[in-house]
Formats: structure tokens, C-alpha cells, sequence
């Protein structure tokens, strides 16, 4: 499987070359160079397996000429054997048409757990091939920091500088990075929003002198085996409910897109996906996308779902240049031209093109209260604030009553405990799993939200590349 860049000029990679790169040398992201498909007997055969066995399944046309299956396995056996669930990634019945689909039983308690835990693995596995330091350098809105610095804590030849904005972030998802005093761990807090943060990082990637004096790799959702790895979920889930001969729903809170498009990847390979419903908090730029074209910046509102808080979604871009018919080139000048102006227009005929498979959803405080509300009385389930918004973007989507619709439960409750409360009654309480958190010590330094201070505190660090 080789990998292009959605800019059009970046040289074509292989599977492990695209893991290590993260972001492409064109400022670009990784796609496979064509969408492997798999049969209804294929799909079919699915069914009662592993979750292991079905994301070697799943993950093998992606990873070909790179891993075989026995090392997939075992990497996927050590990434999966540390979450709390033998199913991994469990579904849970709500009513007569609703599921949710628990993605957060891995160690850091949200969905990223899923990938980043896979990811670690794949660097330590690639790594070790060659005479070679990897930087990780990534932004997160919460969860994604945690997950990653817990993938890569104390493992050889890498180092992970990750930025969270100061104070926009809860205090268990910070907890959950300051508090990891590995040695190759660094946080940062940033002076503003994670739309600043994403900004600096991908500035750093486009920095040619920065970027040739550090093997540079990302963990974000840049990263395309991020992506690989979510599929995974969506497959596992839809075979128990039916598929591949019937369809199933899938509702994504979302502001990074990268959930979304893994299950669009997985519609792509074959898997019946009868609608992806994209769930969006009033930060809703992706909603406006899908709805009118408009992929324009506003300014980030905090609420109470921080992971959704976000203008600009990185991983649009990889849809747009499908929609656009793989046109890297023409994809590069639209890119450009948002990137300068903040603002882009979808053309009418690139929209039409996502109408049959991506709904949307735009979620305020009330409405995400509500089902809070609804899900613990009627259900007796407690979710965080971010499985709200995608449970009542389902709820409303008016999808015909014998289409499954499964919401991604993307947090544990406890990651949201104030805002949980404010709305249930409830507070829930953190796992036994995560032993003392609120009693460890903090460790971060505050920087302002500029690239020249990010790189001037990496440069010090770091160990330059070879």
C-alpha cells in the first residue's frame, strides 16, 4: 500500500514511511493512493471475532509490504490487552433503536486510547529498524495529549512535546498529562485556544530549516495510522448489529473530523453505512460545511465539551480531496487560499457529492443537557458531555426506525465530573484504574502561543536528528 499526499506533491510513501512522517513535506496528509474494498462474504466473516483479530483484519490492506499478520497481531494484542473491557470496545443498548459504542476503556479513558495505544507500538516497532530519533511534536483539546504521552511514555529513541491550552482543558484531562514524569514527556500550556496550538504545530512541520533539524512525526489525527485504527471500531460494531446485510448509523461528536472519517473509510471499503452524522457543539464550522458549504473561521466559543472546541478541522481536508476527485493540486490553491484568508467556500458540485452519506447537527448547551438528562432516567446510563452532543444529534436525525443508530460514547464521564454533575445530579467517580490522580504532582511549563517560543523550547530539548 503506498500513501499520497492530498497536496499533490509530496513523494508517495509506504505504510511505515507515512506513520513516522505524520504530516507530508507539501503540508499535506497521507492518504492511501486508492480505498482497498472488502465483500459482503468478507464483512460477513467478521462476525465473532476478536477485536484483535478483527482489526488485523481490517488493518491488513493498509499496513501491506510493511507488517505482516503475526507482528500486526501481536502489536494489536499489547495495544488492546491494557483496556479494561475484553470487548474493547463495547456496545450498549439504549432503546428500540439507539446503541452506544463505549470507546473509552483504555487507560487515559477516551476514545484516542484506541489508536494512540496502536501507535506507540508502530513507532517503537519501526524505530527500532533504524538510527533514528523521533520528536513528536502535537496539540491536543484534551484527550488526544493524554493518550499519546501514555502511548509513548519511556519508550526508546522518541520524545513527545504536547501543547493543551491553558485553562481549556478539564482538570482530569490535564491531570492525566502534567502528572507523567517520564523523561521523553514534555507539556506545554499555551496562552490561547487549540486552533493556536494545531496552528504552531503544523507551522513547525512547514518549517523546512526546523523540520531538517529534527525527525519531526505527529500523533494527532494528522497522522493517518490514527485514522487506520478507528476504523477498526466501526467494523466490529456493525457486524453485531447486522451487517454487511443491514445498514447501520453511526452519529460522531466531532470538531477534528478524524472519527468521522474513519467511518467514512470504513463506508468506503464496503461496510453498509446508511448515515454518518456529524455532531457538532456551537463551535460548528464543520456543521455549517456540510449544510451550506460554508468552511469558514469564527471564534472559538468554550463550553463544556473542550475536545469540540475548535474552528478549524484538520482532518476536512482529507474529504475534500476525495470530493474533489483526488485533484492534489487544485486541493493545495484551495488550502492556501483558507489557510490565508480564514475562510473557503465548497463549491456546489464538490457539496453534492457528501450529501448521500454525511448528515450534521449543530448541538447547544440545552440541547446536550437534555440528553444528559434523558440517558440517565430513562437508560441509566451516565455519558460525558461529548457523547451528548452525538447522542442528541441521533436522536434528532429522524432516520427510519429500523436503522440501528450508534452513537461513539468518545470519554468516560468522569474526564467531564463538573459539567456531568450540573446536568444529572451526579457526579460520577474516576475508575480504581486511575489510582491517585488528584493527588500526584503537576508538571508543565507556560508559554505564549507563538511558534518562534514552541520552537525555541523543543530546539533545547529534542535530540536533533542523526
Amino acid at each position: 500500500m503506498r500513501y499520497v499526499s492530498t497536496r499533490g506533491s509530496a513523494p508517495a510513501l509506504d505504510f511505515e514511511g507515512a506513520t513516522l512522517a505524520g504530516l507530508a513535506s507539501d503540508g499535506g496528509l497521507y492518504v492511501p493512493e486508492s480505498w482497498p474494498e472488502f465483500s459482503k462474504q468478507e464483512i460477513a466473516a467478521m462476525r465473532g471475532l476478536s477485536y484483535v483479530d478483527t482489526a488485523v483484519a481490517v488493518m491488513r490492506p493498509f499496513v501491506a509490504g510493511c507488517l505482516d499478520d503475526a507482528t500486526l497481531k501481536r502489536l494489536c494484542t499489547t495495544a488492546y490487552g491494557r483496556f479494561s473491557h475484553d470487548a474493547v470496545t463495547p456496545v450498549i443498548q439504549l432503546d428500540q433503536q439507539h446503541w452506544l459504542m463505549e470507546l473509552f476503556h483504555g487507560p487515559t479513558l477516551a476514545f484516542k486510547d484506541v489508536a494512540l495505544q496502536l501507535l506507540g507500538q508502530l513507532f517503537e516497532t519501526f524505530l527500532s529498524k533504524r538510527d533514528a530519533h523521533l520528536t513528536i511534536i502535537g496539540a491536543t483539546s484534551g484527550d488526544t495529549g493524554s493518550a499519546a504521552i501514555d502511548g509513548v511514555a519511556g519508550r526508546a529513541k522518541i520524545d513527545i512535546f504536547m501543547l493543551h491550552p491553558a485553562g481549556r482543558v478539564s482538570d482530569v484531562q490535564r491531570r492525566q498529562m502534567t502528572t507523567v514524569f517520564a523523561p521523553n514527556v514534555y507539556n506545554i500550556a499555551i496562552d490561547g485556544s487549540f486552533d493556536d496550538a494545531q496552528a504552531i504545530v503544523k507551522a513547525l512541520f512547514n518549517d523546512r530549516d526546523f523540520n531538517g533539524r529534527f525527525t519531526l512525526s505527529a500523533v494527532n489525527s494528522i497522522n493517518w495510522a490514527r485514522l487506520m485504527a478507528q476504523v477498526v471500531y466501526y467494523f466490529y460494531t456493525a457486524v453485531r448489529l447486522g451487517a454487511p446485510e443491514r445498514p447501520v448509523a453511526f452519529s460522531v461528536p466531532t470538531g477534528n473530523f478524524g472519527d468521522v472519517f474513519a467511518g467514512y473509510v470504513a463506508q468506503r471499503m464496503g461496510l453498509p453505512v446508511a448515515k454518518l452524522i456529524v455532531a457538532t457543539n456551537v463551535n460548528d464550522i464543520l456543521h455549517r460545511a456540510l449544510t451550506t458549504g460554508d468552511y469558514s473561521c469564527g471564534t472559538v466559543t468554550a463550553t463544556a465539551t473542550p475536545s469540540m472546541d475548535i474552528q478549524v478541522s484538520s482532518n476536512f481536508e482529507r474529504l475534500l480531496f476525495d470530493l474533489a476527485g483526488r485533484d492534489g493540486k487544485g486541493l493545495a490553491k484551495m488550502m492556501a487560499d483558507f489557510e490565508s484568508t480564514r475562510a473557503m467556500t465548497i463549491p456546489a458540485d464538490m457539496l453534492a457529492g457528501s450529501k448521500d452519506l454525511f448528515v450534521s447537527a449543530r448541538i447547544d448547551a440545552d440541547g446536550m443537557s437534555d440528553v444528559m438528562r434523558w440517558a440517565h432516567e430513562r437508560t441509566d446510563q451516565v455519558i460525558d458531555p461529548h457523547t451528548a452532543i452525538g447522542l442528541a444529534a441521533a436522536r434528532n436525525a429522524g432516520l427510519p426506525a429500523d436503522v440501528p443508530v450508534v452513537t461513539l460514547a468518545t470519554a468516560h464521564p468522569a474526564k467531564f465530573r463538573d459539567a456531568v454533575e450540573r446536568a444529572t445530579g451526579v457526579r460520577p467517580h474516576l475508575p480504581a484504574r486511575m489510582g491517585n490522580l488528584f493527588e500526584r504532582e503537576e508538571r508543565y511549563d507556560t508559554l505564549p502561543a507563538t511558534k518562534e517560543a514552541i520552537a525555541a523550547y523543543v530546539a533545547e530539548r529534542a535530540t536533533p536528528a542523526a
